[in-house]
């Protein structure tokens, strides 16, 4: 067993989508279908770094939500979801352009995960975790998601628990304002925030030095703040020291889900007690490994593909 998997693991609550990739028209019927969300995301990546980890959600009684559940649990993830058969599974639809970037659809208004609560989360399950992980995505999704992410945050904390939050704007939900106000309420009660610095001028417009970004973060409440820098890497701040990482050289095929995949490596790391230099390496890594096949979540690394440079090609001899 991993000294991670002793500590507890990860608890983390949130919304997952069913999936429809097309290369073209859809007439051309090139299709595709998965699914993708990123506290789901983070899950795989932790449990695949040899993390336990306990997803929460609402799902459809559908193909999707099939799909979904199925595929955790084969991941080996622990699922603890309510199926629902009045609210479908949320739907994206990706549409790929050969000459331009991929246009998303989201079909998300009335899905199950919009029905989220607190309740959905047991006081055991808090207290049995290491981490409780939360995204402002999931609060963006409803009012009622949003109180259950505050609720879980509170009682997390109240349980002695670390919490960590990735803020994970996206505008299509929500305006900044209404994510600013937000995002305030939670940090107070947040432990580990990640944010891009583009996310993190939501709350601070008039900085944009990332070091002094993640200062301001740490401001508001959390002990620790790391900034992701995309193709330009990662830093990280902690009882006043700013640590900072390179991104690794690669040729990226999809980057969706390069944030989640760094999130888990940081977290990981968290879990094993290592420095944050280390957090920071492995969370570049594992981000890089993320963006070399399509998908959200597909090519998440395990801890033996992390002893390889992704940017080369493995040869068996």
């Amino acid at each position: 067993m991993s000294s991670a998997a002793a500590t507890g693991g990860v608890l983390t609550i949130g919304e997952s989508l069913g999936l429809v990739v097309t290369d073209g028209p859809l007439h051309e019927h090139r299709t595709r279908v998965g699914f993708g969300g990123a506290e789901s995301n983070v899950a795989i990546a932790l449990r695949r770094l040899g993390v336990p980890v306990t997803w929460v959600s609402r799902l459809g009684e559908d193909p999707f939500g099939d799909l979904i559940e199925r595929e955790l649990r084969a991941e080996g993830v622990t699922v603890r979801v309510t199926r629902s058969d009045t609210d479908p599974t949320g739907l994206m639809v990706k549409q790929r352009r050969p000459l331009g970037r991929s246009r998303v659809r989201y079909y998300r208004s009335t899905s199950a995960a919009t029905r989220l609560t607190g309740a959905d989360v047991t006081r055991e399950q808090l207290e049995e975790a290491a981490v409780v992980h939360l995204t402002g995505i999931t609060a963006a999704i409803s009012t009622s998601a949003r109180e259950a992410v505050l609720d879980v945050a509170r009682r997390a904390r109240e349980a002695g628990t670390r919490v960590s939050f990735d803020l994970n704007h996206r505008s299509t939900l929500w305006d900044r304002a209404q994510a600013a106000a937000t995002f305030r309420q939670i940090l107070p009660l947040t432990d580990v925030v990640f944010a891009g610095d583009d996310e993190a001028r939501i709350l601070f417009p008039e900085i944009h030095d990332p070091a002094e970004l993640a200062a301001a973060l740490a401001g508001l409440g959390p002990t620790e703040a790391v900034i992701k820098l995309g193709e330009h890497g990662a830093l990280a701040r902690t009882a006043d020291t700013v640590h900072r990482q390179s991104a690794m050289p690669i040729e990226p095929v999809d980057t969706v889900g390069a944030g989640d995949g760094f999130v888990a490596g940081y977290l990981s790391e968290i879990l094993a007690g290592a420095p944050v230099p280390a957090r920071l390496r492995t969370g570049t890594q594992v981000g890089a490994y993320a963006c070399l096949g399509p998908g959200d979540w597909e090519s998440m690394p395990t801890r033996a593909d992390l002893q390889v440079d992704p940017a080369a090609d493995a040869v068996d001899r």
